[in-house]
């Protein structure tokens, strides 16, 4: 073994860490350990490498005598996690006439040929970063030579160690470009994330009996199924298998030829490396190889390439059979990795024509017709016809619409835009904020700029995992709930230490919350169930009352429709804990705001035009967002929560009768002071007291408050008096911390994001320093006053694992969040939670070792 403070040859037993030589310096050291044939291969430190980049080599002459006169070699990078890339592999680095014209006497003039060109055309294009069409084509060494002096002004080099010395000094300062900095810190890695290079005795792939290089895994990449893919290419190098039209199959296969039609011993041997792999390295791998007269080498072995669904089978398959505990799996899996599972995805082989981007407000991809109106979705729903709703941002009035569509799309708005948050509980693929997009609501025509104009019917597909708008319908996969999936998510609930919910509007979206195992509702908001036509009629005659009694009388028909909707969700939730909002949106909204619809209004009421456009008029705010909405409602139009109360009091008898006893948690929107909470509690008390006395029923209720201004935070203690429960909704909590408006952010968001004012989208990444500040206070405050006080979060935020990991940090009791993610949020908070565990078992736990 040959040890310097620049490099180290790689044996079983030499001082390779990955942390000094990167995670595939490990890896070969591991092959090594079980005996499998990796060619000499020599580790350059991290260090080694930074000062290669600044302009000092190690004794290259030296480092190339490990490996004896004439040897053809490899330089491979080793960054400490295989996330993070780095520069690409360079083949046969010492190839020269002299040695050309060997290889010419031992396999041939053409292979010798071919070896020679192949050489100097990755040293000119990747190390020299020189333009790739001299080398073009099939050419022979001598043009190759001569297209590289007419570039270089020079000859090319014949002496191995300069050839090496270049090819270090390239990978070296490519690790440090700009470039593929972003793309690693992208990656997670640290800003000084180090990069090793591996020096490697080059098995050629090329002679007389079989030979060639191929790659294979034992694991599909789609499905984590057990079996071998891959391809093998015969008389070739490195991964050209990959690539080539004319590569092989591994195994027999009734589709071609088969590397095991010609070499089933060699092809034994990789089945049982790739098992050993397995056991030992505890991981499905992918074995880069080469045969050399029959002679097998390995020339590395990285995790196997793999979709989010074979993730999580190829992960969960590990623990079932005994090589990682559940415990580890679950560590292993990242949370939004899920998201692939949950919901169709574009095929990552499908070509992508796009057609514009915006913000991937929602996961999942869906293919559909364009239409332009609630309306028209309905319709096209009606007959069979997926479809893609195209507004220029929602409003409440277009659920019923979305409900019939695959998939959203909005000029405007952002992460937690209108469309954005519904479209999240639906589990609907949603892109927002696409800016680019012209929408011509008359002509019905969709343009982006230098694009065809595209018309209503027009078939386009919404990819919300990554913000694209694509062109047609391309390959889709579907999703997989079930087997692996289902067995993580049983794992997650055993090891997870705070309480998950989800947000639920409908039965609709209570029975998905069940089908993923939730601890009950965190929040209903009611005001979804009144967009029905039937009720809306019903609801705009109470918006048109003069007076309470009118307005009463009104809601005395909407009554036992809320009624019913409440029964119908707790018989759902089966004695779980419902958290239903009372009622929050400013009244305009449930009035329509163009002509036609104004005139229909008129008809359906009775009225003048003029009176009903005058009313709705006068229910227009210079900021409805912070206006006449959520309790300021409830105080000046008690009327319409002294309904609410009696439809949930009515139905969690009804609904107690025939199951586990129901306990509602009635919250209350937007407060901001103690008062408000009297004057509501007071109310629903006394509706209470009236369901008890008129049914001679029994039955217990919670109320609490929903924190959402910054004062209710901060004047929590009082509040809490008369609450029991305290629920986070940090959509608007953020937009009024921050004075911004979540639904117009985006258009200058990221730019502020990019130039630093903010580490991130504060509507998509809580922000723990100011808002988290905020929630601390409030739960600090609260519980002072209320020891027993229940305290959550509701809003967008908490599907997110940063924003779970506040919540327990903060001694949270549970998080709401849309259905969709919910095992995000589980998987999160199982991770977390085992996390915990192995730091107070082992404070000084290292992960060094893990690939």
């Amino acid at each position: 073994m040959l040890s310097t403070p620049d490099y180290t040859t790689i044996t079983p037993t030499a001082e390779i860490r990955t942390s000094t030589h990167g995670n595939r310096a490990k890896c070969l050291q591991r092959l090594l350990r079980l005996n499998l044939p990796v060619p000499k291969t020599v580790a350059l430190r991290f260090d080694t490498v930074r000062t290669i980049a600044g302009g000092r080599m190690p004794d290259i002459r030296a480092l190339l005598g490990v490996f004896g006169d004439g040897a053809l070699l490899s330089v491979r990078s080793s960054s400490q996690m295989a996330d993070w890339g780095g520069p690409g592999t360079i083949l046969n680095i010492g190839m020269n006439d002299e040695k050309a014209a060997h290889l010419a006497k031992t396999h041939g003039p053409s292979a010798a040929d071919a070896l020679y060109v192949s050489f100097i055309r990755a040293y000119a294009v990747d190390v020299l970063r020189l333009d790739a069409d001299g080398f073009e084509g099939p050419i022979t060494p001598r043009l190759a030579k001569a297209a590289f002096e007419a570039e270089m002004d020079e000859p090319f080099p014949q002496d191995p160690a300069e050839q090496m010395a270049e090819v270090l000094r390239s990978m070296a300062r490519a690790w440090e470009g700009t470039t593929a900095r972003l793309l690693r810190q992208a990656q997670g890695a640290p800003l000084d994330a180090g990069l090793g290079l591996l020096v490697q005795e080059m098995a050629l792939g090329i002679g007389q009996g079989v030979s060639g290089s191929g790659v294979v895994q034992f694991a599909s990449p789609e499905t984590g199924e057990a079996r071998a893919t891959g391809r093998w290419l015969p008389q070739a190098q490195g991964r050209a298998a990959l690539s080539e039209g004319e590569a092989q199959f591994i195994v027999t296969d009734t589709r071609g030829k088969s590397l095991e039609d010609v070499a089933p011993e060699q092809v034994a041997a990789l089945k049982a490396a790739g098992a050993l792999m397995r056991e030992r390295l505890r991981e499905e791998m992918q074995i880069e190889f080469t045969l050399m007269n029959g002679q097998l080498s390995i020339l590395d072995a990285v995790k196997c390439p793999r979709s989010g669904r074979a993730e999580v089978a190829i992960t969960v398959a590990l623990a079932e059979d005994g090589i990682i505990t559940s415990d580890e799996a679950i560590l292993r899996i990242p949370p939004f990795t899920l998201n692939q599972l949950l919901h169709r995805q574009v095929s990552p082989t499908a070509s992508r024509d796009v057609l514009t981007r915006g913000i991937a407000a929602a996961p999942g991809a869906a293919t559909g017709k364009i239409v332009f109106s609630a309306s028209a979705a309905q319709a096209m729903a009606s007959q069979g016809e997926p479809c893609i709703l195209v507004r220029r941002e929602t409003s409440p009035e277009d659920i019923r619409g979305m409900h019939a569509a695959q998939a959203v799309l909005t000029e405007r708005g952002g992460m937690t835009s209108h469309a954005a948050v519904i479209a999240r509980g639906l589990g609907l693929p949603c892109v927002s904020g696409a800016t680019r997009l012209q929408l011509d609501g008359r002509k019905k025509t969709l343009t982006v700029p230098g694009r065809r104009v595209f018309h209503e019917g027009d078939i386009i597909t919404v990819d919300g995992s990554t913000g694209d708008v694509l062109v047609g319908a391309p390959a889709m996969v579907e999703p997989a709930l079930g087997g692996a999936f289902a067995t993580l998510m049983d794992w997650a609930d055993a090891a997870r230490d705070i309480g998950i919910r989800a947000n639920a509007d409908t039965p609709e979206d209570a029975a998905m919350a069940q089908r993923f195992g939730v601890d009950g509702i965190g929040l209903c908001r009611t005001e979804h169930m009144f967009f029905d036509p039937a009720r809306l009629t019903v609801m705009r005659e109470m918006i048109f009352a003069e007076n309470p009694a009118d307005r009463a009388a009104a809601l005395d028909r909407l009554l036992p429709m809320q009624r019913a909707d409440f029964i119908e969700l707790f018989q759902m939730m089966q004695g779980q804990p419902v958290t239903i909002r009372l009622f929050d949106p400013p009244l305009h909204e449930f009035l329509p705001g163009d002509r036609d619809g104004i005139r229909a209004l008129a008809e359906a009421l009775d009225l003048p035009v003029s009176r009903v456009a005058a009313r709705i008029e006068s229910l227009q705010e210079f900021n409805p967002m912070l206006g006449m909405r959520g309790v300021r409602l409830g105080v000046t139009v008690p009327e319409i929560y002294e309904m609410q109360a009696r439809a949930i009091f009515e139905a969690t008898i009804k609904a107690s009768t025939k199951g586990a006893p129901v306990v509602p948690e009635i919250m209350i929107p937007l407060v901001s002071a103690r008062r408000e909470v009297e004057l509501v509690k007071g109310r629903v008390d006394a509706i209470a007291a009236e369901v008890r006395s008129q049914t001679g029923q029994d039955f217990t209720y919670r109320l609490g408050v929903m924190v959402e201004t910054p004062r209710a935070a901060l004047r929590a203690g009082e509040i809490a008096e008369h609450s029991a429960f305290l629920s986070f909704g940090t959509n608007d909590l953020t937009q009024m911390t921050y004075g911004l408006s979540r639904d117009d952010a985006g258009r200058f968001m990221s730019a502020y994001v990019q130039q630093g004012v903010f580490p991130e989208d504060p509507f998509t990444q809580l922000d723990v320093d100011g808002v988290g500040e905020l929630m601390h206070l409030g739960a600090d405050r609260g519980r002072r006053a209320r020891p027993d006080l229940i305290i959550s979060i509701c809003g967008e935020h908490a599907g997110q694992p940063s924003a779970i990991a506040f919540c327990r940090k903060a001694g949270f009791d549970y998080v709401s969040c849309s259905p969709f993610r919910v095992p995000v949020a589980k998987l999160a908070a199982a991770q977390l939670s085992i996390q915990d565990r192995q730091l107070q078992a082992d404070p000084h736990r290292l992960d060094e070792e893990r690939l």
